[in-house]
């Protein structure tokens, strides 16, 4: 579980980021659970983008990808939200303790 100051921090370090991934109209799928997965191993802060033509929206879609994908939800803003999970093989993000 992040605290106020972790998840501040990581909103500023996603303030540059561009959306890796999207969302569309088939929802969350096993490929895009797979996808998310491998980007999160990889770069740890990952923004998805929830195009329009879905029936979810950020918040409830963040969510539920945070859970199948064991990350933490940092932050939805409009139609994109951001995830982070630390990196088993490679960390690179260094987060501020409590």
């Amino acid at each position: 579980m992040l605290t106020g100051k972790q998840r501040s921090y990581l909103k500023g370090l996603a303030n540059t980021i561009t959306p890796i991934t999207q969302i569309g109209k088939s929802g969350i799928t096993d490929s895009f659970i797979a996808q998310l997965d491998s980007a999160l191993e990889a770069r740890e802060l990952v923004k998805v983008h929830v195009l329009e033509n879905s029936l979810l929206d950020s918040k409830e879609a963040a969510n539920e990808a945070a859970q199948l994908t064991n990350a933490e939800f940092v932050q939805a803003i409009g139609s994109k939200f951001v995830l982070y999970r630390k990196s088993k093989e490679n960390p690179k993000i260094e987060v501020p303790r409590s």
